[in-house]
């Protein structure tokens, strides 16, 4: 019987993962999103990741990302060959540069992997934290089998190296099966600034703050999740956005 694995998308779907689905669990603690991808191999991707989750994000130190992130990879790459891998990825942009680098790190680490992906059946601004026991059950139950994790690991590529034509280029290609990796791409793509905008989520922000007139960023974050789900961004990613909107004012 081959073995299964469960990758999960951060800590939160790991705390009410149902007893009954049984399996290996891995959690990919990252937040790709955000901040320098650089990196030639993965031993320099890691230093720079470590860098610039210690310098902006408090409470966690470059020791820490050492112990508690990059292990959870290396489980990845350490998966027995012709097991049954199940990533579980919601559809936003933060949680689908996430999916496209572990596909992307399994890809290049094992062979004759069966590789599934789950995604919530009802989509909600919480995500796979929205739903019930049951209803994960039936999202489990729900999975579909990427037979195309070639294509969806050079993904990573594109996005790590800022390539964003061939980003495109090869998320139209999935978009028959997956047309929700297209509407992360597009989004991505919009948060590029150029001359006549600062790029989509801090335009946003600007204009919650001027359509609600405050700068409460309590109040801009719950109405930036409302209109910009696409991002998936968390309170971390907008503050910072929503400090630099204020410091250039």
């Amino acid at each position: 019987m081959r073995k299964q694995y469960h990758i999960l998308n951060g800590d939160s779907l790991r705390e009410h993962f149902p007893e009954s689905i049984h399996g290996e669990i891995i959690v990919a603690k990252e937040c790709l999103i955000d901040g320098s991808v650089n990196g030639k191999n993965l031993t320099d991707f890691f230093k720079t990741r470590a860098e610039f989750i210690s310098s902006n994000y408090d409470g966690c130190t470059e020791q820490d990302y050492f112990e508690k992130t990059v292990p959870e990879f290396q489980k990845m790459q350490k998966i027995l060959d012709y097991s049954v891998i199940n990533l579980w990825f919601e559809d936003d942009l933060f949680c689908q540069v996430n999916f496209w680098f572990t596909a992307n790190l399994i890809f290049n680490s094992l062979k004759c992997s069966k590789v599934f992906l789950i995604r919530p059946s009802i989509h909600n601004q919480f995500g796979f934290g929205g739903l019930s026991e049951l209803e994960l059950i039936n999202a489990y139950k729900q999975k579909v089998q990427i037979t195309e994790l070639d294509k969806i690991a050079i993904l990573w590529n594109f996005y790590q190296n800022d390539n964003i034509e061939e980003l495109v280029k090869a998320a139209s290609e999935l978009e028959q099966k997956f047309p929700f990796i297209l509407h992360a791409v597009n989004a991505h793509v919009d948060r590029i600034p150029n001359e006549n905008s600062p790029g989509r989520p801090k335009q946003t922000l600007i204009d919650i703050m001027n359509d609600l007139g405050t700068d409460s960023f309590g109040v801009v974050f719950k109405e930036f999740n409302k209109r910009e789900s696409i991002y998936g961004f968390g309170d971390l990613q907008v503050k910072r956005l929503f400090d630099e909107i204020k410091n250039n004012r």
